[in-house]
């Protein structure tokens, strides 16, 4: 895409694309950060603290020094090679990289370092998130915590859709100017200080009704306001040079798009996807690896589709596809066999469901 950093680019640039994914950037990860401390108030129902952070230290920690070690290299070496950094040879590159390097400034992403973690940065992030709250259990079970947690559970009508973007343009005043993003873990202190905020914030949510209820009844308005503010977004970032908006003032109107992107986001999934779909289970056991392989798999075909010179229109499309189905295949492999499932974050294979017929057969017997 035009004028938007990246491992690897295609010569058939697409100017379009900027918009749509700006669009999405803007709330993309917050997302999946506010789902992230949903999904572990759910598990600390049924498991104590201590039980808790062993298991998701487990299902995080392994993946990623997996995904370090085996998933992501063939990303840094097409970077590397592609930025005439480092020599044709993948093996060679291999070796090198087992040692952590050294290699040439600005070779790869997160080559000063020796290795990289690249698209898998989300894993130790969440990781640290995860520590900080389970360390934080006590004081959260407290009184005055517990009256915040309903505070902000009982929000509802404009409060709802305003209130929770405050503390996130508090940071965006303190913060943004002085952390610019880096996905190093070490010196984001913007970026952890807002996705440890949406973080709690689905952690406080959990199974609540009365917010639920309030998220679904106000999708629309949530709806009309992101569009609108979006829309506002946009346009101050398109004006001419002589009438440039503040950057501040953008990025406190991204954060209050963010919020209201989410709540209709939620408020729209409750109401459309809260039911027992079919799928449900096959996509829950398939998204972790399709985020662990996705990426290596754009750029590797994006490697070798480039010297088929296929154009702007068959190049995108065939490594799209090849994507997917990459993922796809890759996946239902990983499902299926008990040593790789630890490696892509998933437990002990399910137990399959007796057929009817042998379900009848052992009734028989026991009597």
């Amino acid at each position: 895409m035009a004028g938007w950093p990246w491992h690897l680019k295609s010569p058939h640039a697409a100017e379009w694309l900027q918009l749509p994914m700006r669009s999405l950037n803007l709330w993309r990860m917050d997302l999946v950060f506010l789902i992230s401390g949903l999904a572990l108030g759910f598990l600390q129902r049924d498991r104590g603290a201590g039980a808790l952070w062993r298991e998701r230290s487990w299902r995080l920690l392994l993946p990623l020094l997996f995904g370090m070690a085996v998933i992501v290299p063939f990303q840094a070496y097409a970077q590397g090679v592609a930025n005439g950094r480092i020599a044709p040879g993948f093996g060679a590159f291999l070796l090198r990289y087992a040692g952590g390097g050294p290699w040439p400034k600005n070779a790869f992403d997160g080559s000063d370092f020796g290795v990289t973690w690249n698209h898998l940065w989300y894993l130790p992030y969440l990781w640290v998130y995860t520590t900080v709250l389970v360390l934080l259990l006590p004081l959260l079970h407290s009184v005055a915590a517990r009256r915040l947690r309903r505070g902000f559970t009982g929000l509802r009508g404009w409060a709802l859709l305003s209130v929770p973007a405050l503390p996130l343009m508090a940071w965006s005043l303190a913060l943004w100017p002085h952390f610019p993003p880096t996905h190093d873990l070490i010196h984001d202190g913007w970026l952890h200080a807002v996705y440890f905020t949406l973080f709690l914030y689905g952690w406080w949510i959990g199974t609540d009704e009365g917010w639920w209820a309030e998220a679904s009844r106000l999708r629309w308005p949530a709806l009309g306001i992101a569009l609108a503010l979006l829309a506002l977004y946009l346009g101050m970032r398109a004006l001419p040079a002589e009438l440039t908006v503040p950057r501040q003032l953008l990025r406190l109107t991204a954060d209050v798009y963010l919020w209201t992107a989410l709540l209709a986001i939620l408020g729209w999934g409750h109401v459309k996807l809260n039911h027992p779909w079919h799928w449900l289970p096959w996509a829950r056991e398939s998204v972790y690896p399709w985020y662990l392989l996705h990426q290596t798999l754009i750029i590797a075909l994006a490697w070798w589709l480039a010297p088929l010179h296929l154009g702007p229109l068959g190049e995108p499309l065939l490594l799209l596809s090849a994507t997917v189905l990459g993922c796809w295949g890759l996946t239902a492999l990983v499902r299926r066999s008990a040593w790789l499932r630890p490696l892509f974050g998933l437990g002990p294979c399910p137990a399959k469901a007796p057929s009817p017929d042998a379900a009848a057969r052992r009734g028989r017997a026991a009597f």
